[in-house]
Order: structure tokens, then sequence, then C-alpha cells
């Protein structure tokens, strides 16, 4: 049965008096509360939330934009697996509700989102895969919707963001191979626009100089984050004439296809090259030998861009006086065999 019409009809009251009943008015007697309350859970009568929504300005529902292409898809250690669970603990708290709005591979991000904008179907956005320069922050800016950016982005504005340390991670593999007498020291990077690339490579550049090592662009293999991207990564090192004797991953499933690229050439990780992954993710784990790569909590990055995101909204600022701050998320390296091979010692 549908309807709060219907409704006042079955129980032969007023549709006034059933809204009132619903929504805990204090001028609705608790007997009549009561019968209304049991006939709506009877009779299967949910509100019309949308209705609601309109009258009061707001959805109640936060928006997450991912891209949705066949590489995200085929890669079942997706990132955000982890991160929604951390922001739906947030969001829960303030009775909201996460929509996760995948932009197909093949449509303009820009243009995907001022359909949900004009849609009016969220109270806020996060955005993802953030560009170098990403036309979707000014977008948002523009229409004054709330949102939070997974990564940096050098487009202009003051809005919030939460990334991952890429700087550190590359700065800290880069000063753990040369420790071991590396010089020839290879990287992957994203072969798109997205700014988590340009900052990663940075970071490599800057640490070899102080090493006092030249930078070398052909050491920069940029190919698709995915494992079919570590095994075109580990052909192309193969490639090189003075190949490198060892490789940093930006991304945690380019492991999985860089060693068996490796293997079929009969080149031994932790003995011939050392390799240093991004994240530790669950597939990644049963590789031999065992990965060294760094370590974070999705859950709990989730639940700080959660707040991020709430702390900027005039709603819930109160609740998280101390948000709203731009974050950079720490790694922790977690060491294995695989980057056990150090230039010029003994086999």
């Amino acid at each position: 049965m549908k309807g709060i019409r219907l409704l006042a009809e079955h129980l032969d009251i007023s549709i006034g008096t059933v809204s009132r009943a619903l929504n805990g008015k204090p001028d609705v007697n608790e007997e009549t509360r009561r019968r209304v309350l049991a006939a709506a859970a009877e009779l299967g009568y949910v509100a019309n939330q949308s209705g609601r929504s309109l009258r009061q300005g707001e959805t109640k529902v936060i928006g997450l934009m991912i891209e949705s292409s066949q590489e995200a898809v085929e890669n079942a250690d997706n990132f955000f697996l982890g991160v929604t669970s951390g922001l739906q603990h947030v969001f829960a708290r303030h009775k909201l509700d996460l929509l996760m709005l995948p932009c197909p591979a093949g449509e303009d991000p820009c243009e995907y989102l001022k359909r949900m904008v004009a849609r009016r179907l969220v109270d806020a956005m996060i955005i993802s895969n953030t560009q170098r320069m990403d036309r979707r922050i000014d977008l948002l800016s523009r229409a004054k919707i709330p949102f939070a950016a997974v990564g940096r982005s050098r487009s202009a504005g003051n809005y919030p963001w939460v990334d991952l340390d890429f700087e550190g991670v590359a700065e800290r593999a880069v000063e753990r191979l040369v420790a071991r007498g590396h010089r020839r020291i290879a990287i992957t990077a994203p072969s798109s626009e997205v700014n988590l690339g340009y900052v990663f490579v940075e970071s490599y550049r800057r640490t070899l100089e102080r090493y006092g090592i030249p930078f070398d662009p052909s050491l920069v293999i940029r190919v698709k984050s995915s494992e079919q991207g570590g095994y075109q990564a580990a052909h192309e090192l193969l490639q090189l004439e003075d190949r490198p004797t060892a490789v940093i991953l930006i991304y945690e499933l380019m492991a999985i296809g860089l060693y068996r690229r490796l293997m079929e050439a009969g080149i031994r990780i932790g003995r011939d090259l050392a390799v240093i992954g991004f994240r530790d993710a669950p597939r990644a784990r049963f590789l031999q030998p065992s990965l060294s790569c760094f370590r974070m909590s999705l859950y709990d990055l989730g639940i700080a861009l959660g707040q991020t995101l709430l702390a900027n909204m005039p709603a819930y600022r109160a609740f998280y006086p101390d948000g709203g701050h731009n974050i950079i998320w720490p790694l922790e390296l977690v060491p294995g065999e695989s980057d056990a091979f150090e230039v010029g010692a003994s086999v």
C-alpha cells in the first residue's frame, strides 16, 4: 500500500494527522500515534523522502565520484572498496547516505559531474582521480556545492583535500635503494594527467639529485596503473640498453604483472633487480619473494576524508571543530625480500 492518502483512508483520519504522527509532532496523542505507526508498518508504508528533501532543501546524500573504467573494474583490490567503509562510518552518525557515482570511461568527467549537479542528487561531493588541472574543482566552486578531493591539484581555489604521501613514499624508497648501492633506479608513473603521478616523479627527481644522481627521463616508465601496466613496465625496462638495478612502483597491483614479466625473462627479483611496491594489497601479499611496500589503513583514511568534508559543511561544522584542514596521509614502509639485492654485494 503506497501513499499517505491511502494510509489516512485506511485509518479514517486526516492526512495532516497521519503526517504529524509519522513525523513525531507533539500535538498528536499517543494512542493515535501508535495506530498510525502500527498501520504504516503493517501495510509497508514508506515516506517519500525525495519530496521531503526538496522541501527542506537537502537530500541527506553525499556523492562519491569515481571513474568506472575497465581497468578499475578488473582490479578487485580497488582503493575505494576500503575507503567507503570509513566514509560510511562517519556519515552514519548524521544519518547521511553515501551514493557512488561511477563516471563511464568514455565520458568527460566534468560533463558527467555537470549532470549530477543539475539533478540535485546530493548535498556534497567527493571527487577522486584528481587531475593536475581539474575543471571539476572550478565547477563545484562556482555551483557552491561543498566538496572534498581525494588528491591535490594545481587548479585555483581554496578547497579541502586528502592525499596520500606520495612525496614521502618516493623519497623513502629512493633513500632505501641508494643505501644499498643503487644508482640506476627506475620508477613507474601513470600514463594519465592524474596529479599524483607528477607529485611522485618530482619527489623522486629531487631525492636523486640530493644524492648527486642525475635524473634520467628514460627511467620514468609511464604505464596504466594496473597488473597489465606492471607487465608492460617490466617489458620496457628489459629493453633499456643500460638497465636499472632497482624499480619503484606507484600502484599496488603493478607488482603482480611486473613479477610475471621478469620471471619470464629469467630475472630474479631481490637478487638481480630490487623492487619496492606501493601498497600492500591483499593479492600482492602472496608474491614470492615477499614485496617490500608501504602500508596504510584505508578505513582510517575514509574516516579522515569524511570528517574533512563535513567540517566544511555549515550544518556539520560544529561536530568537527578541528577538521577541515588539508591532509597528507602517511604510509609505513613494510620491508620484504624483493629489494634485498645490493649493488656490489656477492650473491
